[in-house]
């Protein structure tokens, strides 16, 4: 099995995301799911890792709650911006049965 390199934070923010994603005021949308985590991700330091063990020691650091308070920070600052600015027409208001489109 060969080395591969991994950036951490995107798993481990899309994991806090599918956490918190009914807490987040925005469309659920599988693209603006995405544009919320790319917004966030380019707001956080990578975590790269290029083996098994990297990795699990990768995971044991970010459970500080410092690493957790800065994803959640940049989830709903993502989830502000996508929400003002969605890349779609269809507006999200409190549930999939109140989708709008303009």
């Amino acid at each position: 099995m060969g080395v591969k390199l991994k950036n951490m934070m995107e798993s481990l923010l899309l994991t806090k995301m599918d956490e918190v994603i009914d807490k987040l005021d925005c469309c659920k949308c599988e693209k603006c799911r995405m544009d919320i985590a790319s917004y966030a991700l380019n707001r956080l330091p990578p975590k790269y890792v290029a083996t098994y063990e990297g990795e699990v020691y990768s995971k044991l650091d970010t459970l500080s709650v410092q690493y957790e308070t800065d994803m959640l920070n940049a989830l709903f600052q993502g989830a502000k911006v996508v929400g003002e600015h969605p890349h779609h027409d269809v507006i999200f208001e409190t549930s999939p049965e109140s989708i709008v489109k303009k």
